[in-house]
Formats: structure tokens, sequence, C-alpha cells
């Protein structure tokens, strides 16, 4: 292979290594139908709530609903890789890479206790904004 070919291909593995989001993992969450996750989410003086569950469980696929501020959004999700996630934009930033947001993936369902099971994870580049998770009583 050529110098030029090689050094071609390593600008092209170091952009695309440096420009990708960084996700942290929150947490594994457990949810029965209609058991609410709630997180309170805070940056720059404000205070917002995120908000999900899920509703309904049905040939393999699952019925979220989620809530950031004033924001309600319904989700189809899978255990495939097409529709395993949905996104959450938190916090705008001046650039499209300084967004901040929740991605939640659908992990898997256990049908025995019929509970679903997510990732939770956070893309806060910055790392300017507090999570807190509200303790469902």
């Amino acid at each position: 292979m050529s110098l030029i070919l090689q050094v071609f291909i390593a600008l092209i593995l170091f952009m695309s290594i440096s420009s990708a989001d960084e996700l942290l993992k929150m947490d594994d969450i457990s949810l029965q139908k209609d058991e609410q996750k709630v997180f309170l989410v805070k940056y720059e003086n404000k205070e917002r709530k995120f908000t999900f569950r899920w509703t309904l469980y049905t040939n393999e696929g699952l019925v979220t609903l989620s809530s950031y501020d004033t924001i309600v959004s319904h989700h189809m999700m899978f255990l495939n890789n097409t529709n395993q996630t949905f996104k959450v934009i938190l916090k705008r930033g001046s650039r499209i890479y300084e967004r901040v947001y929740f991605l939640v993936k659908f992990k898997k369902f256990d049908t025995k206790e019929n509970r679903a099971i997510f990732e939770l994870f956070l893309s806060d580049p910055r790392r300017e904004t507090q999570i807190d998770e509200f303790k469902n009583d």
C-alpha cells in the first residue's frame, strides 16, 4: 500500500474517532408496565424533568412514552438494530456536536417478570450537566 493511501486512511480514522460522541452509560433501568422513571436535568441555572415509561409490549414491540420539558414523545422500540433506541436532546449547544442528550436503549424484555430492561446513556461533551434521579416511592 502506498504511503499516501496509508496517511489518508489514518487521517479518516482519526477524524471519525475524534468527532464521535462520547456516550457515558448512566444506568440500567428495569420498569414494569406504566412504572415511570424520572430524572432532573440541571444546567445553566435551569431545571427540567425527563420522564419515561412503557405502556404496551406486543409482537416483540415495546410502546414507550417520554417527556422532556414541554415535549412529549411516543416511541415504538424493538430488539433489533433499527428501532432499539430513542434520543432526547437535553440542551442545544452553539455547534451540533455540543448537544447534550440522553440515548435510551431497549435492551431486553423479561416475559416472566413482565419487565422491560433499558440502558440509559448521556452525551455531554463539556460535562456541564447534572443529572439527578428521582426515586420511585
